[in-house]
């Protein structure tokens, strides 16, 4: 279970690491401020709580197989409402979400998203 705890983490850190490397490289590229709209601070967030919540559902793994569905949806609820006090408030400020902030939270998300739901699926089927 550690084993593939720390080897989750690593594929996670080096996916979102490249990803956003990606993302800079396209947002300097067409001529975007690189760290506005909150970029950093919505990796690191979708990061820890990747780990967070796929830490959880491998404690659970054994104890509770039964629950491990709604605990992940559970987690997916709890990060939208993370999102919802932390980004989506400053986003609307302007009274409009631009496509770049939109950007900065969705690629993070959906890169974390992802990586979460193959790890699991390949950790829980085991």
């Amino acid at each position: 279970m550690i084993k593939s705890s720390i080897k989750f983490i690593g594929l996670l850190g080096l996916s979102m690491l490249l990803v956003f490397g990606i993302h800079l490289f396209v947002l300097k590229f067409l001529g975007f401020s690189l760290f506005d709209n909150k970029i950093i601070a919505a990796y690191f967030f979708n990061f820890i709580l990747a780990v967070v919540i796929v830490l959880i559902l491998t404690l659970l793994q054994n104890k509770a197989a039964g629950l491990l569905g709604f605990v992940f949806m559970a987690g997916s609820l709890f990060k939208f409402l993370l999102y919802f006090i932390f980004f989506n408030s400053s986003f609307k400020e302007d009274g409009d979400i631009s496509r770049l902030e939109f950007a900065s939270f969705f690629i993070p998300y959906s890169t974390a998203l992802i990586i979460e739901v193959v790890f699991l699926s390949k950790t829980l089927n085991k």
